[in-house]
């Protein structure tokens, strides 16, 4: 079927449109945005740039898609925005695209909750299911990885990564990569392992066991960090998610690593 365009909107045609498609009232899609199968534009929504958006999202009003990234060193070079399928973009989220410095795209996976005013700045990676709380904001060339989500508020660091599974607290101010499984408290401080969310993706009992003796080795143990990982790696060799974690600490580079409050 031919994509249901309200008469108020603006598209270009030299956009893309999918089958179903549904364009809301005073939205905007430019000539080189690319919209797939099934995806609803609620209404006032501003899709620019080269950005492509994959079917099944839905994106609520006062959207801004695709943008000029928020950064003076960007001179409107040709740079990307993708969207994977599935998404649910609520109320004035805005994602902007790459920079020619940076990776030329931001890039944002599957089947994820944005919710009103979160924010994915330019040269962004996101994973699937995440969930973006209220406010939630990425600084330029973070990442986030499958599964994370943020509280209301929260906010990522340029160039820090957050791993698998990670929780990140409501408020918290997060300026080091976060472990994954890793639990952020409200102050931006590494508080433990998001069990609630292993056991949500059947981790076994056993499975958290291992996981939360490794990260009392890594986090509570004697000696030298880098000790204490070497030894980590040996004693966990067969655990795959202490596996997971290990290798995410080791190819920690453009940040320091969140930790925990320092012992007394």
């Amino acid at each position: 079927m031919s994509a249901d365009i309200h008469p108020s909107a603006i598209v270009s045609p030299q956009a893309e449109l999918g089958s179903d498609v549904t364009v809301g009232p005073f939205s905007i899609v430019g000539p080189h945005v690319k919209l797939g199968d099934r995806v609803h534009l609620t209404s006032h929504v501003s899709i620019e740039g080269h950005t492509a958006i994959g079917p099944d999202t839905r994106v609520s009003p006062f959207v801004t898609l695709g943008h000029a990234p928020q950064d003076a060193r960007y001179k409107d070079e040709p740079t990307e925005l993708h969207i994977g399928a599935r998404n649910t973009i609520r109320e004035h989220v805005s994602m902007h695209r790459g920079t020619a410095y940076g990776k030329t795209k931001t890039v944002v996976g599957s089947d994820s909750l944005f919710m009103a005013g979160s924010h994915v700045a330019h040269d962004c990676v996101v994973g699937d299911r995440v969930v973006m709380a209220n406010n939630a904001t990425l600084g330029g060339l973070s990442e986030l990885q499958d599964a994370v989500i943020m509280g209301g508020l929260s906010a990522i660091h340029q160039f820090c990564r957050v791993g698998f599974g990670a929780f990140i607290g409501g408020g918290a101010p997060v300026t080091g990569d976060v472990i994954p499984f890793g639990m952020v408290d409200n102050h931006g401080r590494l508080a433990g392992l998001n069990i609630v969310g292993l056991r949500r993706r059947g981790a076994s009992k056993d499975t958290i066991g291992r996981i939360r003796s490794a990260y009392r080795l890594l986090f509570a143990g004697e000696g030298h960090f880098a000790e204490r990982l070497d030894q980590c790696e040996q004693e966990y060799a067969d655990q795959p998610e202490v596996a997971r974690l290990v290798q995410f600490i080791r190819s920690t580079d453009h940040r320091p690593l969140c930790m925990p409050e320092p012992r007394k």
